[in-house]
């Protein structure tokens, strides 16, 4: 098999369920483009945010972590929607909000990303829509939840990502590539992966108000992990960290004074189910058949666009978790 990783990396994958691979993307030709993208994004947001008066100023004069923390708190709401490249599970409008940017699309389409991922799961290579951006401001000044007290946007519970996929791809090679646009420590709230823990198949993922989560999202419960093993995995501009799909993972909180910024894409071999097979997916790399990969981002937007519609006129009411309140597992 091809791609950039060595054996050795490759073997440290399989056992482990995870890999850190320094220095994968370069910070100024890669990173900063996104970087400057996103700019715009929040210029829009803030201006929106101003003309409805939700805001007292746009915070022009902040640099991005910053002003996109102030306006979270001045508005009382977070606005993750707005930055996202994916839509909710649930709830699609005609106007949901998402950014499909040129300088995202590159970031998927990534050579160095794509050599990585060839190196696990082989040449032929699917953008798995299952992807996500994610901008998480110091936990100290989140907007709360006004029923719960929890955080609107918080460190992510201890979960595998096959469990918040539909049961048809369970058998599907799916490959999470992780990476931050600015260093993530483990103050900043890095992810933290449970080693070897992929062995043990799916495991449970109980919803909020269970007895067994009370903490919100979807959580394993804890007698099925192990806490005390859990490792933090820090990272600098560039890296990106590799996880199998029943890698047990979570986030820490981010107490630091600014945002934690971070892509999370997967991928998977052409032809195995995506787990979300209502959102639109591409064909990234295809030693078989070059001229079947996407190069064009207004094509990717398009397909973003039309299945915004489309589910907004009929929505996709499959539930994407499989245990509920009743579960013996959760209950």
């Amino acid at each position: 098999m091809g791609g950039s990783l060595s054996p050795e990396q490759v073997e440290q994958f399989d056992e482990q369920g995870y890999l850190l691979v320094k220095d994968v993307l370069d910070p100024e030709t890669d990173l900063d483009p996104i970087i400057a993208e996103y700019d715009g994004v929040l210029d829009a947001l803030a201006d929106e945010l101003f003309e409805a008066g939700e805001i007292e100023s746009k915070y022009e004069d902040l640099p991005f972590g910053k002003r996109l923390s102030q306006i979270y708190v001045d508005s009382g709401k977070v606005h993750s929607q707005y930055f996202d490249f994916s839509l909710p599970q649930k709830g699609v409008r005609h106007d949901t909000p998402f950014w499909t940017g040129p300088a995202v699309f590159s970031a998927l389409t990534n050579d160095k990303l794509l050599d990585v991922a060839e190196s696990i799961i082989g040449p032929e290579i699917y953008s798995n829509p299952v992807q996500h951006v994610r901008i998480k401001p110091p936990e100290a000044i989140v907007p709360k939840d006004p029923e719960t007290g929890r955080a609107l946007l918080g460190a992510t519970q201890a979960h595998q990502d096959n469990g918040v996929v539909n049961e048809e791809a369970d058998r599907t090679q799916m490959l999470t590539m992780w990476f931050s646009l600015l260093d993530a420590p483990v103050e900043a709230g890095c992810l933290r992966v449970e080693p070897r823990s992929h062995r043990q198949g799916l495991l449970p993922h109980c919803p909020a108000g269970t007895n067994k989560n009370t903490k919100g999202g979807l959580q394993i419960p804890e007698e099925y992990r192990d806490e005390d093993a859990m490792t933090p995995v820090p990272t600098k501009r560039g890296d990106v960290l590799l996880l199998t799909a029943r890698t047990i993972h979570d986030s820490l909180p981010n107490v630091s004074d600014d945002i934690r910024w971070s892509f999370d894409l997967r991928y998977n071999p052409i032809g195995q189910p995506t787990g979300r097979d209502s959102f639109p997916g591409f064909v990234a790399r295809s030693k078989k058949s070059p001229e079947s990969e996407l190069h064009d981002p207004e094509i990717w937007t398009q397909l973003w666009t039309e299945t915004r519609a489309r589910l907004a006129e009929s929505p996709d009411d499959r539930p994407f978790n499989r245990w509920g309140a009743d579960d013996f597992s959760c209950a």
